[in-house]
């Protein structure tokens, strides 16, 4: 019955949207879509790239995601990890997965986002 993912859902803090973009657009490598006029007003931000759909929405109560996550697909994660690192972004490896490539990053708000390589 279902067919795929339309998008993922992470939380934010109001006010954090020019980090956020910071992070998925500027170092992540996404571009921002925009929201419905009916929910521009609300805050938070919207991120794509190929299949990968993101929503950040602006929680009064914040609490960063650190369990739950979105995987994000990415094509060079070597390179992915320079452009974190030098953003002052967190790297862990992730060796639970053998012949697969996995690293945790966090967002600037705390939200853990896992990249890793095709199978």
């Amino acid at each position: 019955m279902i067919d795929g993912l339309h998008h993922v859902q992470l939380a934010c803090p109001a006010g954090s949207e020019d980090e956020l973009r910071t992070f998925y657009v500027g170092v992540l490598g996404m571009t921002e879509i925009e929201k419905p006029p009916a929910l521009a007003g609300r805050g938070g931000a919207w991120f794509a790239s190929g299949t990968a759909v993101l929503h950040l929405g602006v929680e009064d109560q914040f609490t960063p995601a650190r369990k739950g996550h979105p995987g994000l697909v990415v094509r060079d994660l070597d390179s992915l990890v320079a452009r974190l690192v030098a953003a002052g972004a967190p790297v862990e490896p992730d060796p639970h997965f053998p012949g697969q490539r996995r690293v945790y990053t966090a967002d600037p708000v705390g939200n853990r986002v896992e990249l890793l390589e095709p199978e």
